[in-house]
């Protein structure tokens, strides 16, 4: 039977370390935090397993080449990613890198496809960054620790590659309490039926505000896709005819921008005027829908250009041997989130008296 080839997992279980600090003991990555004793016992461990380091992982930190590499899960063709990619670009030039972009199909599980990785590896690049869209956790494989590398929109599940994702919980919390500020107190959410990490981080949000607004986090919530068809189906649920004006709820909150579209169709359709009879928030900021609405739709933004900047600015500073002192200083490997601000426009008013 052939042996089995030995990881870098399979070294830091035996040192009883993270796969981090074998990656950098192993390729004498400088100014790190790691004891001579620690060294020592990830180096034995190495050699009693006969583990063999990527050669030219390594050649890479004394012959740096310069480019670092964006695995993107089909997020550079989705209309409103492209500021992932603008932010990572913009930040590369500030520090003289160049940036290399793969575009991989959409994965339904939660392992990175090792061979897109190896391909930048081959290509001698400094550092990777992974881009997912739906997966709130990854595993990256042991070829992501050869070099530099951080997650964008995931969670690497044994916590060891650093990570950014946007706080849309809080942002969707901010729009209640936004519309609590205006007055609002019957708020409905036109949830996604989606499982994924947004559609949950959103609806945990609306009841945070609900909650903390002292409303019923579950009185006007209705599920639909994600879409303008379910946006329209779920508001006109929500604003049904039957309903007198002291009973029907005078905002809805929708998942995203897609579904506002269909509730301004809904609320057209009921004679409703926005915002006058019914204030209308979003979620995304997805260009052009919110400024082709009228009146112009309130939402909420994801700072996707910030963490494309975050991505390649964290990648510099591990290049270049340092680490954030944000990195530096957690005590949880838990990811970065950035703050969802709202961008307010002419869907949203107090409502009529």
């Amino acid at each position: 039977m052939p042996r089995k080839k030995v990881g870098i997992r399979d070294v830091a279980a035996a040192a009883g370390v993270s796969v981090t600090t074998v990656s950098h003991v192993l390729n004498d990555t400088p100014h790190t935090r790691t004891s001579d004793e620690t060294k020592s016992r990830v180096r034995e461990a190495a050699s009693r397993l006969g583990y063999q380091p990527n050669r030219l992982a390594r050649g890479l930190r004394t012959q740096a080449s310069g480019m670092v590499g964006l695995l993107t899960e089909e997020i550079a063709t989705t209309p409103h990613a492209g500021r992932i990619i603008l932010g990572a670009q913009e930040e590369a030039s500030r520090h003289n890198l160049t940036l290399a972009i793969i575009n991989s199909t959409l994965r339904h599980d939660a392992d990175i496809e090792p061979s897109e990785v190896q391909a930048f590896l081959d290509r001698q690049v400094d550092g990777i960054i992974y881009a997912t869209v739906f997966h709130d956790e990854v595993v990256p494989p042991d070829q992501m620790h050869a070099v530099a590398s951080v997650l964008i929109g995931a969670r690497d599940r044994d916590g060891e590659v650093p990570s950014v994702m946007p706080d849309e919980r809080a942002g969707a919390a901010s729009v209640i309490d936004l519309l609590v500020g205006l007055g609002h107190r019957r708020i409905a959410f036109a949830a996604s039926s989606v499982d994924v990490p947004a559609t949950r981080g959103r609806l945990r949000g609306y009841r945070d505000g609900m909650a903390a607004a002292g409303l019923d986090p579950d009185a006007f919530v209705v599920e639909a896709v994600s879409e303008a068809a379910g946006g329209y189906e779920a508001t006109m649920a929500l604003l049904d005819h039957g309903q007198s004006p002291g009973e029907r709820p005078t905002a809805v909150f929708c998942y995203n921008d897609r579904m506002a579209m269909g509730a301004y169709r809904a609320a057209a359709e009921l004679g409703l005027s926005i915002p006058t009879d019914v204030s209308i928030v979003g979620f995304d900021d997805q260009d052009p829908i919110p400024g082709s609405l009228f009146p112009p739709l309130s939402t909420v933004a994801l700072p996707h250009y910030e963490m494309g900047a975050w991505a390649v600015e964290t990648l510099a500073a591990m290049i270049e041997g340092r680490e954030s002192r944000e990195h530096h200083d957690r005590l949880e490997p838990t990811p970065l989130l950035l703050r969802c601000p709202i961008v307010e426009r002419g869907s949203i008013a107090p409502p009529a008296r």
